[in-house]
């Protein structure tokens, strides 16, 4: 993060940082930079360093500057999807024979790209309760190069003590790696906590509209972002200018977005707790939720997603999801509108058999930023 930014609010960073007013035109708004190589000063002279939009791209630059700025980083990284930006710091920070700690809750394509494609390259992983220090402590070998966590995790809404478990990653020599997804920057700062690298899908929160794909790195190392920027030069996945310039426009109204998801959801919650037909409701929010003291202390609120288990098993499960109206059935999250989903046969289906596996009579929700009576009409309607 630039000292320029360093001592301003978020909310003020989220509009301004990276986001300088064009040199030719004035244009408050940072072009699209739609190229694929610069004219060049002579051989090796380049103009503000591009020399082809893989390596940088100017409004690829901002977006990344911004990112860092959020974080509180040094360096952040724009990648072409969320787990684009996990393979790039996976390969960057691994060789076969590592090994990593993976969280027994974590987004469906993260831990298949553990299981389907890392493992297959030589590198190792055991799963772990990351809400419980002592299964951290206890799953780290002699091998063990990474932790990994997500917090508020994906989809049963666990929550793990950043500060707590980079205690575990500093006393093992190791570094910790925090998916900051569900929470966004506005919401928790992993970094501060004593994170390593923090992970985002700006597919998400920080898109907001649901209309790009995206995913990012950023770590407080200066070295180690540079040794992250080289491997995402040479491998490739990088953002492309039109969709950085989306992700930019999404994150200036990040701030406001989050309250009203975290204020929606927290009615929903509640709602559903009193609900006959629902047996048990994942939210942090809710002063029940064993990780809810953590999350208060780590988190400004806490956040729009919401998993809840219905009387009834699968089927009973699945016609929740079917029935919805306002919520949207789809996969994906994060976006201002709802949409609800049945993660054992949607965005985690690659879990079933593993440790990972969800319950089957789990039901996931994205609380969007519409009225909350309309959303409480409609699941309650839903639920029947």
């Amino acid at each position: 993060m630039s000292d320029q930014h360093s001592h301003q609010s978020f909310e003020t960073r989220a509009i301004h940082a990276g986001n300088t007013a064009d040199p030719l035109t004035g244009a408050v708004v940072p072009p699209i930079y739609q190229v694929s190589t610069y004219k060049q000063d002579g051989v090796g002279g380049l103009r503000g360093g591009y020399e082809y939009s893989r390596s940088a791209n100017p409004t690829r630059t901002a977006l990344e500057e911004n990112l860092a700025a959020l974080e509180g980083g040094r360096r952040g990284l724009a990648f072409a999807s969320g787990l684009a930006a996990e393979d790039c710091l996976l390969r960057t920070l691994l060789v076969p024979g590592d090994h990593v700690v993976i969280p027994n809750d974590a987004y469906g394509g993260t831990f298949r790209l553990f299981a389907k494609v890392v493992q297959r390259w030589g590198v190792d992983f055991s799963v772990a309760n990351t809400s419980d220090i002592e299964s951290v402590r206890g799953a780290v070998n002699d091998r063990t190069k990474l932790i990994w966590v997500e917090t508020p995790s994906n989809p049963l809404l666990g929550i793990t003590d950043i500060e707590a478990v980079a205690g575990v990653a500093r006393q093992a020599g190791v570094k910790l790696v925090v998916d900051n997804t569900f929470a966004s920057p506005y919401l928790q700062q992993p970094l501060a906590l004593g994170a390593d690298v923090v992970v985002h899908s700006l597919t998400k929160y920080m898109g907001g509209h649901s209309d790009v794909v995206g995913g990012a790195l950023v770590t407080a190392d200066e070295a180690l972002g540079e040794e992250l920027a080289y491997h995402q030069n040479a491998m490739g996945a990088v953002a492309g200018p039109f969709d950085s310039w989306i992700v930019l426009r999404g994150i200036k109204t990040l701030a406001v977005r989050m309250d009203r998801h975290s204020e929606n959801a927290t009615k929903i919650a509640e709602m559903l707790t009193q609900h006959p037909k629902v047996t048990q409701v994942l939210y942090p929010g809710l002063p029940e939720h064993p990780g809810h003291e953590i999350a208060a202390k780590q988190m400004r609120s806490f956040g729009g997603m919401i998993s809840f288990r219905v009387q009834g098993g699968e089927e009973a499960a699945v016609e929740v999801c079917n029935h919805a109206q306002l919520f949207t059935l789809g996969e994906s999250l994060g976006g201002v509108e709802s949409l609800i989903e049945h993660p054992g046969r949607m965005t985690h289906a690659s879990v079933a058999g593993s440790a990972l596996e969800v319950p089957a009579d789990l039901v996931r929700i994205s609380v969007g930023i519409e009225n909350v009576d309309d959303l409480l009409a409609d699941l309650r309607q839903a639920l029947g």
